[in-house]
């Protein structure tokens, strides 16, 4: 009689043995006799799906949340250092307003009077604006200009890579140099 390849009853599963890790005893054993346990219990059940796609979404969210506050102690310190580095130019321009009314005129001094008392106005009121106010500002500006926001990003890219390129010859320069031999 030949045999029906079409069966389709449900077939009981195999039982597959179970390797067990061997029991030493001998010398350089501890001498316990104890039996052995199948590796299969020695396994931890696996997360379930949704709980570990939750593990990862937690994580991503601090993850986050730590880079967001890392980028804001970034822009606070840049801020200030920003307000800083603008009050010294603001001062640099008082002290030149002197020398140019002695040497060109005072009406060329009163621009640069006039020119350092807006910087240090820029620089209070970027003292004074929470990082927040910045972000909208800045936000604001490029929607209502974004060709000269483009324009900017791209002269400021430029400055950029002059300096990285410059920094990067001076070293290469530095290497260069042969060294004096010794007397």
């Amino acid at each position: 009689m030949a045999k029906d390849t079409n069966d389709t009853t449900p077939k009981a599963p195999r039982k597959r043995a179970v390797p067990q890790a061997p029991i030493k005893d001998g010398p350089g054993s501890a001498g316990v006799k104890a039996k052995a346990l199948p590796l299969a219990s020695a396994v931890i059940p696996a997360e379930t799906p949704t709980s570990a796609a939750q593990t990862i979404k937690d994580g991503a969210g601090k993850l986050a949340r730590q880079a967001t506050d890392k980028a804001r102690d970034y822009v606070a310190e840049g801020k200030n250092r920003a307000g800083g580095a603008l009050d010294e130019v603001s001062r640099l321009m008082e002290d030149a307003a002197t020398t140019v009314d002695e040497k060109i005129g005072p009406q060329y001094g009163q621009y640069a009077r006039t020119a350092a008392e807006g910087i240090a106005g820029f620089s209070e009121s970027l003292k004074g604006k929470e990082i927040e106010d910045l972000m909208a500002d800045a936000t604001a500006f490029v929607r209502k200009s974004p060709a000269v926001a483009i324009g900017i990003a791209a002269a400021l890219g430029f400055v950029v890579a002059r300096l990285v390129k410059a920094g990067l010859d001076a070293a290469d320069d530095a290497s260069d140099t042969p060294t004096a031999p010794d007397a």
